[in-house]
């Protein structure tokens, strides 16, 4: 059976060394790359084509948040998994709009950063347990400051659009899973955000944590 193949970029020595010996435990899964900044992240993965990246936020040269930019222009496929000690929603909220796919937290990467990597490999977004509370905590905010308008209903496809979206997938992705044109995808993602009063694909996150969608089922 094919291992899943992981590069590790983190400007850390000590921390690419314990996330190595994290992943390469596993049968299925091995660290086929390392960098030590961005712009080494995305010269490696254009070499080894990787199943999944580990990304710090914090690199020299070039950012998480400029490198997954770049890489999912390159590589629209590719799965970014975000490691940082960062926990708030404007670094969550910058990421996942840049294309990553997953956002775990240093301090619980023991516990947390191999579910994750499953997660992100079967097309689910996945978020650190501590995240998910900003996110949710930032969700309720906006609701209870805006009072409590009647809920609107999605219709059936535009509520499968949206949970794709959630989990990270592409406009040109969701078309294909669903097999309708890419117009018509984007056309039921516009009205769907129209209508729950969406803004970007943060709030589409947040609506599918409050709702369960992200939920491992």
């Amino acid at each position: 059976m094919k291992k899943l193949s992981i590069l590790l970029a983190d400007d850390h020595k000590i921390v690419r060394e314990g996330l190595r010996m994290l992943v390469n435990a596993q049968a299925d899964m091995e660290v086929v790359g390392e960098a030590d900044n961005g712009r080494m992240a995305i010269t490696v993965v254009r070499q080894l084509e990787p199943d999944v990246v580990v990304m710090d936020v914090s690199m020299p040269e070039l950012n998480g948040l400029e490198a997954t930019e770049r890489l999912k222009r390159l590589c629209p496929g590719i799965k970014i998994l975000v490691l940082t000690r960062h926990a708030d929603d404007g670094y969550l909220q910058r990421m996942l709009q840049a294309g990553a796919s997953g956002y775990v937290l240093k301090r619980s990467a023991s516990e947390e950063l191999v579910r994750a990597i499953r997660y992100v490999v079967a097309g689910k977004t996945y978020l650190d347990p501590a995240v998910t509370a900003t996110v949710v905590g930032s969700a309720l905010g906006r609701h209870f400051a805006r009072g409590s308008p009647p809920k609107k209903t999605l219709s059936l496809r535009e509520e499968e659009v949206l949970r794709l979206v959630a989990r990270g997938y592409l406009n040109k992705e969701v078309a294909a899973r669903l097999e309708i044109s890419i117009k018509t995808a984007e056309a039921h993602k516009a009205n769907a955000m129209q209508k729950m009063g969406m803004k970007s694909r943060i709030d589409i996150v947040r609506y599918a944590v409050l709702e369960g969608w992200l939920d491992d089922t």
